[in-house]
């Protein structure tokens, strides 16, 4: 299943990059960020609790977490 979490705080390279390196770090999940549109695609079996809480130790919040629908996910 993919998901779409929306990140708050991320304001540089740097920081998405962090971010997908805690997604990675959970066991099975791999993760895009996308620094302009806030969000971070992600796929594997990881819980909502266990990816918020991958992101939130990286010093940043998620505002939501919702499936991706769709070919674009819209």
């Amino acid at each position: 299943m993919k998901r779409v979490l929306t990140i708050e705080g991320m304001t540089c390279g740097h920081c998405s990059a962090r971010v997908e390196k805690a997604l990675h770090a959970l066991p099975g999940v791999k993760a895009k960020v996308n620094l302009s549109k806030k969000q971070a695609i992600v796929s594997g079996n990881a819980s909502d609790e266990q990816l918020t809480k991958a992101v939130t130790d990286a010093g940043y919040k998620v505002v939501s977490v919702t499936e991706k629908k769709g070919l674009f996910g819209r």
